[in-house]
């Protein structure tokens, strides 16, 4: 307890502990949340010019008007392709649709048809938008008008140029089954299991950095071999157990301060949302204990305290990039995706994203398990050699 108190005091003192597990993961995941973050809201407008007049193109503007009272966007009635090619060319729109004069015919002839879409050069987003929208409605009329040739044929009547074959399709096109869209997009559990940007960049600094903390615990036992000072501990009535106990505490507790710094502080400051707090205080004890592995690991086969640290920032880094802190690594997918399950970061991720779907202790359970087995089985590995840190 002693040495552990004796350590901590030291790493109060040089404020490096306070630099390396506070300031930076906490200021590089504003940062990271600012740049990479969700953009504002979408918001566009569109404009249509209705050059046919029948009732099939009606429908479409009706369409539209409904989406404009839903709030997706808003909507301008153009009289004519010019007037809404000048909406787009001035910017008081992003993108027009154009239903041309002989829509509601062409429907009537079996025709395929298209709604043209004109859009501004500096808004693709939303004229990317506006093409769906018209390319969805054009697969819905010409589904209709297949399905009306299909009634035709079944009465022994030409499809073709059939006057019955536009009034069958706009039948169609009124019953609630084509207003209202067959499909849905709900939110699925495992979707609602995705971090948001601020807590995605929160989490990943600081499992990051708590690899980098926890090193100013167990790198004690080199410094004090580099100083001379190992030997007087050596020679107190204190077991080669309790020196590397008192390491390990320093590291223990430096690792679970700044974690519960960086829980609150990006809670309040960045508007991170960790999920349930028991759940999230079992993923921290467990990425302390994995840090605290690798760290002995690093201390049990460095020679001097400058060469641990360098590597222990190396296997930080690559574990953190492995382990997809910087970005979602499911992105990269194939064999990348499959390595990163062998970090304790993308488990650490993992487990936060359980309790961001709604779930409890119990469903970050698996995910912090592996993680604590991680340090468990470094740190157990380590102890075969740290004696060698314990001569004088």
């Amino acid at each position: 307890m002693r040495i552990a108190l004796k350590d901590l005091t030291q790493r109060v003192r040089d404020r490096s502990a306070f630099l390396w597990g506070i300031v930076a993961p906490l200021g590089l995941a504003a940062i990271f949340s600012l740049l990479f973050g969700p953009v504002t809201d979408f918001e566009a407008s569109f404009a249509v010019a209705d050059l046919d007049g029948g009732s099939v193109a009606a429908g479409f503007v009706e369409q539209l008007e409904i989406l404009e009272q839903q709030e997706v966007f808003t909507l301008e009635v153009a009289a004519s392709s010019a007037a809404a090619e000048t909406l787009v060319e001035s910017g008081s729109v992003d993108a027009a649709f154009i239903i041309p004069a002989d829509f509601t015919a062409s429907v009537s002839a079996g025709a395929a048809v298209d709604v043209e879409v004109v859009g501004n050069v500096d808004q693709a987003i939303a004229t990317q938008v506006a093409r769906s929208i018209a390319a969805g409605f054009a697969g819905e009329i010409n589904t209709v008008g297949a399905a009306a040739c299909t009634v035709l044929a079944a009465q022994v009547e030409p499809c073709a140029g059939n006057p019955a074959l536009g009034a069958l399709a706009a039948d169609a096109l009124e019953e609630a089954a084509f207003l209202d869209s067959p499909a849905a997009i709900v939110e699925s559990p495992a979707a609602s299991k995705e971090l948001s940007s601020e807590t995605f960049y929160s989490a990943g600094m600081a499992i990051l950095f708590l690899f980098l903390t926890v090193q100013f615990g167990v790198l004690g036992l080199l410094e004090e071999r580099q100083n001379g000072t190992m030997s007087r501990l050596l020679a107190a009535p204190i077991s080669h157990r309790s020196i590397v106990a008192g390491k390990a505490l320093t590291s223990f507790v430096l690792g679970i301060v700044s974690m519960t710094v960086l829980v609150v502080g990006t809670t309040l400051l960045l508007g991170a949302e960790w999920g349930d707090s028991l759940g999230v205080a079992v993923m921290v004890l467990a990425g302390v204990i994995a840090a605290m592995g690798i760290m002995f690991v690093v201390a049990a086969f460095a020679r001097t305290p400058e060469q641990a640290s360098n590597l222990q920032a190396i296997i930080a880094f690559v574990l953190a990039m492995l382990g997809g802190t910087f970005f979602p690594i499911a992105q990269v997918g194939g064999f990348v995706a499959r390595l990163s399950l062998l970090t304790p970061h993308a488990w650490f991720l993992r487990g936060l994203g359980d309790l961001a779907a709604g779930g409890g202790v119990s469903s970050a359970f698996p995910a912090a398990l592996y993680v604590a087995l991680f340090g468990i089985v470094t740190g157990g590995l380590a102890q075969l050699r740290i004696g060698r840190v314990l001569q004088p």
